[in-house]
């Protein structure tokens, strides 16, 4: 810590980090300054439901399908079934309560005993 305040620092850094802190610090409290309630309109509010599965799957995905940089080309990846049973029980709750943890547990539960196990 303290090699970052010895002097060799950037002023511009500094400013920068002050200014981009203060921009952060001001954009969330403007829920708290308001006296009216604040409320996102319908069509924001809808799509805001699918940002864990989207935030999710741009993650995920391309672990999924690719090793290295280079598509995966054998169906003996543990990866592969782990995907299907989370994809599968994602379908099967449709959506409901904790899915995305759920997924994720599901998911695991296959990808464990096949990648350690089996050693895909």
């Amino acid at each position: 810590m303290t090699e970052f305040f010895s002097g060799d620092t950037d002023p511009w850094t500094l400013l920068t980090i002050v200014l981009m802190a203060g921009v952060s610090v001001l954009s969330r409290s403007f829920f708290f300054i308001s006296s009216k309630p604040w409320t996102l309109p319908h069509w924001a509010q809808r799509g805001l439901q699918y940002a864990p599965i989207a935030a999710l799957s741009a993650v995920i995905v391309p672990e999924i399908v690719m090793t290295q940089g280079v598509p995966i080309h054998t169906l003996l990846d543990a990866r592969l079934y782990a995907a299907m049973a989370g994809v599968a029980y994602f379908f099967w709750r449709k959506g409901a309560g904790q899915v995305v943890l759920g997924t994720i547990v599901v998911g695991m539960a296959v990808y464990l005993p096949l990648h350690i196990g089996l050693g895909w």
